[in-house]
């Protein structure tokens, strides 16, 4: 289901994060239940994520707004898809966007920025994250496309 769907038929039930995110993947819609990362210009966690197997989920990544590192690359990304990730948002930057944009996958982020982010461990997993507006919690279902992003605390489909 379209997003612009949902708000027209659920729009008590939905929260639309108010961001201005750019469409990177070969994929440009996606929906699954959410995942989070915490972590500011570290993806050490990213990492961790990514070579889990992914049922089908969204890895929802509050980089901080942060467009001094990018917290996904092209090696990132192609491991998720391999581990059935469906997609990432990322309120930050990503970087090989021409490499992510060949995969089969969903990526919205802030921007692009070419340098890799130091690894260090830090942040948290499985959170609650706010940004764009919005409270997002590991659990609620994402659904995403060229409109823009809806959150709810059950699958609406």
């Amino acid at each position: 289901m379209r997003t612009c769907d949902l708000c027209d038929l659920h729009d008590a039930q939905v929260r639309v994060l108010d961001l201005p995110l750019v469409d990177f993947g070969g994929r440009l819609a996606f929906n699954g239940m959410v995942s989070t990362i915490r972590a500011f210009e570290d993806n050490s966690l990213v990492r961790e994520a990514v070579a889990e197997p992914g049922q089908g989920r969204v890895l929802v990544i509050d980089g901080g707004g942060s467009m001094r590192r990018a917290m996904l690359g092209d090696m990132l990304a192609a491991q998720a898809v391999e581990n059935g990730w469906c997609g990432v948002v990322v309120f930050g930057a990503i970087r090989d966007c021409g490499a992510i944009g060949a995969l089969d996958f969903g990526v919205k982020a802030l921007g692009t920025c070419p340098r890799k982010t130091d690894k260090l461990g830090l942040g948290e997993r499985d959170v609650d994250v706010e940004f764009g507006g919005v409270r997002i919690r590991p659990g609620d279902w994402l659904c995403a496309d060229e409109d823009g992003v809806v959150l709810a605390d059950t699958d609406l489909r």
